[in-house]
């Protein structure tokens, strides 16, 4: 049982060397940890012994306290209903199923519509509307289960050492295992649950319930710690870089790697972008020649920011294999064990914690039976891969645009200014308004989107989607650019300092362009969207 203290016992500890203060009715010992207080030891020495809840407020969320709570807790004072010191939090067991308050379906022609119980913090638009019991057609009990599932180990496991792990530029192993063993490698792939290649399942969905809808939320929810770094660690590569594999490779090949890459044991990236070709892939020019025994391609050449890189076991790699153009390149699992691999880390603007790689491919001997799809045809490969690459973006981009609006939110309500709180100003409503009306926009198209890539089979929505899909990325990578921007005008000095009350807006403004080029460039997603939508709807029979 948590120790009970009233407040003259509290004050009894007001010493440098015997220190305790009071948050939110739990007191800490703060004696140790006077001399690594950020902020210095002295404005703890001057509320040693009092309530510092205003204090703490000023200057700290309260997620803060969820990293330092099991370390400085001793008890709570009288009148706070006691409660144990919180322990490592525990791997949850699987969420119970939230009842829809009502379902309802208007005439057999329509879709049932959903009302789900109400989920989070209910800040307006601080969440997608189905999370604040509006009527949605797309979701049912289990993604609400799967969202309470994944919320509370984020919550809990993630949030409070993110800001570490970006500045150490890695995040622990430990971290992408769990990824697999709680199921959710399996089901970030964009295809149905390949249960074949896995005994891994989600505790929440049955693994033929999955669908296009778990892997959004799943992705959306990762995205709520607001760090580009951080996602892009457990599922930039690796959802990127075996789709491929699942779609075009052979049986064989897939029977050996995916059971590891699928329970986090192995790693796998993309590897298409070199110094001289990024969005224009037709012209990349690492080559990969057969040798005369037909058994083998030689490969040399180089790959340049390639996410993921530096601890992949394997390179889904884009070569050359032909003459120029689309129809001389074809894509090859390359093996980090084979000799003649070198990688090495980039330093990049943001991202951090992704892993950020440039890889040297001298003279690497590859098997025949690691090409993926035909020679020569790795341009359709390529291809099928991008609707899913830039969907994820989509949803990391839109959810980062909330969590930057809900973070100016909380903080508008907190910070005076002239003797107002910030949302008291019309100009700061004004910069609320805006980023809500793109943020929900732009998460409209993307649950129709994601719709569409449910009801069509794969080669009916890479040609009739990836148009929308392209225009869709560069509406979501401006709204991001746009939230991150406003944000930090509502923080102000906070937002220009790494950690903080501002930690997430710092540091997702430096993750802005690694969204709005990769995958993509803003300018050739927006020409591509009206081309291809041109392209699709003639075939239809557009009429001009």
């Amino acid at each position: 049982m948590a120790k009970v203290f009233s407040l003259d016992d509290v004050k009894a500890h007001n010493k440098p060397d015997d220190l305790y203060i009071v948050v939110h009715g739990d007191v800490y010992d703060l004696t140790t940890f006077k001399n690594e207080h950020p902020g210095g030891k002295k404005i703890l020495e001057r509320v040693a012994g009092k309530d510092a809840t205003v204090q703490f407020q000023k200057y700290h969320k309260d997620s803060v306290l969820e990293k330092y709570k099991p370390k400085f807790c001793v008890g709570s004072v009288e009148g706070k209903k006691a409660a144990p010191v919180k322990e490592a939090p525990k791997p949850v067991a699987a969420a119970p199923k939230p009842k829809p308050v009502a379902a309802t379906t208007t005439s057999s022609a329509e879709p049932a519509t959903t009302v789900l119980e109400t989920f989070g913090d209910l800040i307006p638009y601080g969440d997608p509307g189905w999370y604040q019991s509006y009527h949605s057609p797309y979701y049912k009990e289990s993604h609400a289960a799967l969202r309470a599932e994944v919320r509370e180990w984020i919550t809990n496991e993630i949030e409070p050492y993110v800001t570490e792990w970006d500045e150490a530029r890695s995040v622990p192993d430990s971290v992408f295992k769990t990824m697999g063993e709680r199921g959710y490698l399996a089901g970030l792939l964009g295809v149905k649950y390949p249960v074949e290649y896995t005994d891994r399942r989600v505790a929440s969905v049955p693994a033929e319930e999955w669908d296009h809808f778990h892997e959004l939320i799943v992705t959306d929810e990762l995205s709520r710690t607001g760090s580009g770094g951080f996602v892009w660690s457990q599922i930039g590569g690796y959802g990127i870089g075996l789709p491929p594999v699942i779609r075009f490779g052979g049986e064989e090949l897939k029977k050996r790697i995916l059971p590891g890459l699928l329970g986090g044991d192995n790693r796998i990236c993309l590897a298409i972008t070199e110094p001289d070709a990024g969005s224009d892939v037709a012209n990349l020019t690492c080559e990969a020649k057969l040798t005369p025994d037909g058994k083998h391609y030689i490969v040399n050449g180089e790959k340049k920011w390639i996410t993921n890189g530096i601890w992949a076991d394997y390179f889904t790699t884009a070569v050359r294999t032909g003459g120029p153009g689309m129809g001389g390149v074809s894509v090859l699992l390359i093996e980090k064990t084979h000799p003649g691999v070198s990688v090495r880390k980039m330093d990049c603007q943001g991202v951090w914690s992704s892993g950020t790689t440039y890889i040297t491919f001298e003279d690497v001997k590859v098997p025949v039976e690691n090409l993926i799809g035909k020679e020569n045809q790795g341009f359709k490969v390529i291809m099928t891969n991008f609707n899913h690459e830039r969907l994820g973006i989509v949803i990391q981009c839109n959810r980062f645009s909330r969590v930057l609006y809900e973070e100016s939110m909380k903080y508008a309500h907190k910070r005076k200014t002239f003797g107002k709180n910030l949302v008291e100003h019309p100009v700061i409503r004004m910069k609320l308004a805006q980023m809500a009306r793109q943020i929900e926009a732009c998460h409209n198209w993307l649950e129709n989107i994601v719709y569409q890539c449910e009801k069509m089979g794969t080669q009916e929505s890479m040609l009739r989607l990836g148009g929308a899909i392209a225009g869709l990325k560069a509406q979501a990578t401006t709204t991001f650019e746009f939230c991150a921007r406003e944000a930090a005008q509502i923080f102000g000095g906070l937002a220009y300092t790494r950690g903080g009350q501002g930690a997430k807006v710092e540091r997702l403004y430096r993750d802005v362009k690694a969204y709005m080029i990769p995958g993509g460039s803003l300018e050739i997603m927006e020409d591509l969207s009206i081309r291809q939508a041109l392209k699709v709807h003639q075939v239809l029979g557009m009429k001009l």
